[in-house]
């Protein structure tokens, strides 16, 4: 409920601030588990890449955040759940991978921090969607957050992931990285 209201909130504000339009929304399943790996570019991205999706976006936050009182519990009910960083958090993998196998959504930003440019992902997004077996979505978040400036949303096609899945190299996860930023990179450059 609380998701709902503030998911309808933040597509008015959206639409009245940044002239915000989204595209291939069609491409996002309906049903069962779905990882949106996207560009980070600023604070406001995973407002941003859920903001148009008709279903439930999770995300792992970092941990400090749900110790601030009320920010921490509300958070947590728009479906974040914490992250330790640096380092590996087998806690929150266990937690993305559980959501998903839930028939969930996630959403996640390979690159692991606000990136203006081409930066290499992080393997996490990797891993997680192919021990989930989720559908991966590429997300293109193009434009500034400037008040009446417009900005764009492009959600791609699903990665064909059953390449990957046959691979048994030990460079298979950094192929999936590889293939979802290229994906991300192409459609930040289309725009």
């Amino acid at each position: 409920m609380v998701y709902n209201v503030c998911r309808s909130l933040l597509r008015l504000i959206y639409a009245v601030l940044f002239r915000f339009e989204a595209s291939g929304l069609e491409n996002i399943p309906a049903a069962g588990p779905v990882v949106l790996c996207s560009n980070h570019i600023s604070l406001l991205d995973p407002t941003t890449v859920g903001t148009k999706v008709n279903r439930k976006v999770h995300y792992m936050a970092k941990a400090e955040l749900f110790n601030v009182p009320l920010f921490g519990a509300f958070i947590r009910n728009l479906g974040a759940f914490p992250v330790k960083r640096g380092g590996v958090s087998k806690d929150a993998i266990r937690n993305a991978i559980g959501l998903l196998k839930e028939g969930k959504v996630m959403g996640i930003f390979p690159e692991g921090t606000r990136n203006a440019g081409d930066s290499a992902g992080k393997k996490g997004a990797a891993m997680i969607a192919l021990r989930s077996g989720a559908t991966v979505i590429p997300v293109a978040i193009i434009g500034e957050y400037k008040i009446f400036r417009k900005m764009r949303i492009v959600y791609g096609k699903p990665i064909d992931m059953s390449v990957f899945i046959q691979d048994s190299s030990s460079d298979v996860l950094e192929n999936v990285t590889d293939a979802i930023m290229a994906n991300i990179r192409k459609m930040v450059k289309q725009a």
